[in-house]
């Protein structure tokens, strides 16, 4: 069973969404081969080293190609939010990317709907 995140984690956890997915929507779209990416969550470990990051991608086809891509430029991408939350964190945490499929489920319900 998972302990209930602290008000600490929570508040971290959405600085940090907020500034990867203000990075990430600079970066434009071109940089991920015309797909989509948006942080959809973050979850934070209990002694904020670890970020969880969750992203959606579209279109869906697209998702292996920059989810490969998000990893190759992980240590840039932790590099550029040091410098947005640097002041209010004594340690940038490490990122891990996750796809997030939601997206993928809500049009796979809405396919099925239409039958």
């Amino acid at each position: 069973m998972e302990a209930q995140e602290s008000t600490r984690q929570l508040k971290v956890a959405r600085e940090i969404q907020k500034d990867l997915a203000e990075i990430i929507r600079c970066k434009g779209m071109a940089a991920f081969g015309g797909a989509m990416v948006s942080v959809s969550g973050v979850k934070i470990s209990s002694d904020l080293s670890v970020a969880r990051v969750y992203v959606s991608i579209f279109p869906s086809d697209k998702a292996p190609a920059v989810m490969t891509q998000l990893e190759e430029n992980k240590r840039a991408l932790r590099g550029e939010l040091g410098a947005k939350v640097g002041k209010q964190l004594r340690i940038v945490p490490e990122i891990a990317f996750y796809l997030d499929s939601s997206l993928d489920y809500v049009q796979h319900i809405e396919e099925l709907l239409k039958k």
